[in-house]
């Protein structure tokens, strides 16, 4: 590989990095928002070192040799997934992939519900305040919870499902609610449902068991701005 391939390899790399993080929010299929500046950052430090690398090659003198190993041609290999097959956020594949939830841990941690007919929450809080022992309860409330659906294993039923992420898409862990009363949409759907919670029988298991909910009403909704939790 030539200087100026490497520095035209750097370049489109930098340029692609730049256009899914800072001119467009793709990033967010593969890591949380906050590594926003620093995928911008790094960008940018590759399109100036490319166009540098660029310049050194031309100003080579004649008859010169200078050669990078061809497995740096490797580098080529995140552009033409992002920009040939643009992975999609996470789904139902990755979701019957994933080991499934951990039990959240039982505090009283939670403030009162917000007031009005139906309450949005996020799955994760959804799922923490089935399991907690004490605080508010959620025993009753109509809540609303925003979703893909995901056929149970079982082939019974369906779950609303969230993809949480710590840093990236690699550490992914399925947020899973069983959803009870309603026929369950299209695989990977995203969904809004609104019902309540079907509380424990003999009171929070010591095991993991994925949370129910008792649905009134599921409405189709476009993929949230931000897919993961």
């Amino acid at each position: 590989m030539s200087r100026q391939a490497q520095g035209a390899v750097l370049l489109i790399l930098g340029a692609t990095v730049l256009s899914i993080s800072a001119f467009s929010t793709t990033y967010v299929n593969y890591v949380r928002p906050g590594f926003r500046p620093l995928l911008v950052g790094a960008g940018a430090v590759l399109v100036v070192l490319g166009l540098l690398s660029f310049a050194a090659g031309l100003l080579d003198r004649p008859g010169a040799h200078r050669h990078g190993p061809r497995v740096a041609w490797l580098l080529a290999v995140p552009v033409f997934a992002i920009v040939l097959i643009a992975p999609p956020a996470l789904g139902a594949f990755a979701a019957r992939q994933s080991g499934g939830s951990p039990a959240p841990a039982r505090t009283g941690g939670y403030g009162a519900l917000a007031g009005g007919e139906v309450t949005e929450l996020t799955l994760g809080e959804f799922i923490g305040r089935a399991y907690a022992r004490s605080g508010p309860p959620l025993a009753g409330r109509q809540v609303r919870l925003i979703g893909f659906a995901v056929p149970a294993e079982d082939g019974r039923g369906w779950h609303l499902t969230r993809m949480r992420i710590r840093c990236c898409a690699a550490d992914a862990l399925a947020l899973e609610v069983a959803v009870q009363g309603v026929a369950a949409p299209a695989e990977d759907t995203w969904v809004a449902v609104t019902g309540t919670w079907v509380p424990w029988r003999g009171g929070v298991p010591d095991d993991y068991v994925v949370p129910a909910l008792n649905a009134t009403a599921v409405t189709a909704v476009g993929r949230p701005a931000e897919p993961y939790e």
